[in-house]
């Protein structure tokens, strides 16, 4: 939630053009009142939230979540680390530095190895022949979309976990006498 209300005060000062890019950087940095707090707030905030997912995809493997019957926890899982990889990587593009454009160029062109339709993927990626401002324009418009994506996919994740119900260390059959949430926790009676 850090993530999401930080990047939307960060998009409010940020230009997608590769002439602008850097100098609206610069000027969330210097000119705006508590812009450099803002910007290392949600840069930070990113890699201390990859540090809590993995931290939880190793609980995940250590008890077996991903064993049978919870495969879709697991699968579900995988799709959201797969899509924060990918926001945190165009993420580091939207500067425009030095290190964000070679770092956009090398990345990208990795995926001239798949075969057949690579070629095609990296032209739609960038837009044109090279990384040039309709990438930076497209990694900016999924920056934004991705966290609503990751959101959904945490929805559908907590809807498969509910479906088994989680692991535990104790190996104790958590269905076995569920209490209703609501009745109980949902309204607090004095």
């Amino acid at each position: 939630m850090s993530q999401m209300v930080t990047g939307i005060l960060l998009a409010m000062h940020y230009v997608p053009h590769v002439h602008f890019a850097f100098a609206s950087v610069q000027h969330l940095m210097t000119d705006v009142p508590s812009g450099m707090i803002l910007r290392y707030a949600h840069a930070n905030g990113a890699s201390l939230f990859f540090t809590v997912v993995y931290m939880h995809i190793l609980r995940g493997i250590y008890y077996s979540s991903g064993n049978q019957p919870r495969e879709m926890v697991w699968v579900t899982g995988v799709l959201i680390l797969l899509a924060m990889i990918v926001t945190a990587f165009i993420g580091y593009v939207l500067p425009w530095g030095q290190m964000s454009f070679w770092g956009a160029t090398v990345i990208t062109s990795l995926a001239t190895s798949i075969p057949v339709v690579g070629k095609q993927i990296v032209f739609w990626l960038w837009g044109g022949f090279s990384v040039d401002n309709p990438t930076l324009n497209r990694f900016y418009s999924f920056h934004y979309t991705l966290p609503f994506v990751l959101a959904g996919l945490s929805v559908f994740h907590i809807a498969a976990l509910h479906q088994y119900g989680s692991t535990n260390p104790l190996g104790i059959n958590s269905q076995s006498a569920p209490i209703a949430f609501l009745t109980y926790y949902g309204f607090h009676h004095p």
